[in-house]
């Protein structure tokens, strides 16, 4: 995929055959000190993440000609060869390359972040994003003080309903959804 400066891309991978891409705390510090590294040297912005046992999710934009392909390339191999080398594993540890969807519609922008924080939850992970220390989720809803966010997002997209309240209307909608389900529905 070719990245382009001045857009914002949903990008994603799992674990090859869908294994564990973490298996302790320190794999996901790790992986977010690369992302910290990084980011400035490719000039990327991280707008949103969450990282999952077996995949993650990344919301980026690219502040230059410098491609996104670039900064996920040194990352996730320099991530594969400490856990390959950590777990004395070999192979490959991802499910091939990245994928990268353009995001170029502001409502789905916005959905798209609440849908990343949201993936623990989803999965069943945890009862409420809240107890998933592996997003930006808290710097999002301003209870913790990271540097992979951009404030000036949250600001622009977020600053009428904030981002918790937004978060939470549609997990209540989803609920509604589940709750009037089986009487929409024959069984």
């Amino acid at each position: 995929m070719q990245y382009l400066k001045d857009h914002y891309y949903h990008v994603f991978n799992r674990g090859n055959n869908k294994q564990r891409i973490f298996m302790k705390d320190e794999n996901y510090l790790y992986l977010l000190d690369l992302f910290q590294k990084n980011k400035q040297r490719y000039s990327i912005t991280i707008i949103a993440y969450c990282l999952m046992p077996n995949h993650y999710h990344l919301l980026l934009y690219q502040d230059n000609d410098k491609s996104i392909s670039r900064f996920l390339k040194s990352t996730f191999q320099s991530y594969a060869q400490a856990f390959n080398k950590k777990y004395d594993r070999t192979g490959k540890l991802f499910e091939g390359n990245p994928q990268g969807k353009l995001i170029d519609d502001e409502s789905y922008l916005t959905h798209l972040c609440r849908y990343i924080h949201l993936n623990p939850v989803d999965a069943g992970i945890v009862d409420d994003n809240e107890l998933w220390p592996y997003s930006n989720y808290f710097e999002f809803i301003d209870k913790r003080n990271g540097t992979l966010y951009e404030p000036e997002f949250i600001k622009e997209y977020f600053s009428d309903v904030g981002y918790q309240q937004f978060v939470l209307d549609y997990i209540h909608e989803k609920q509604k959804y589940r709750e009037i389900g089986k009487y929409l529905f024959e069984e």
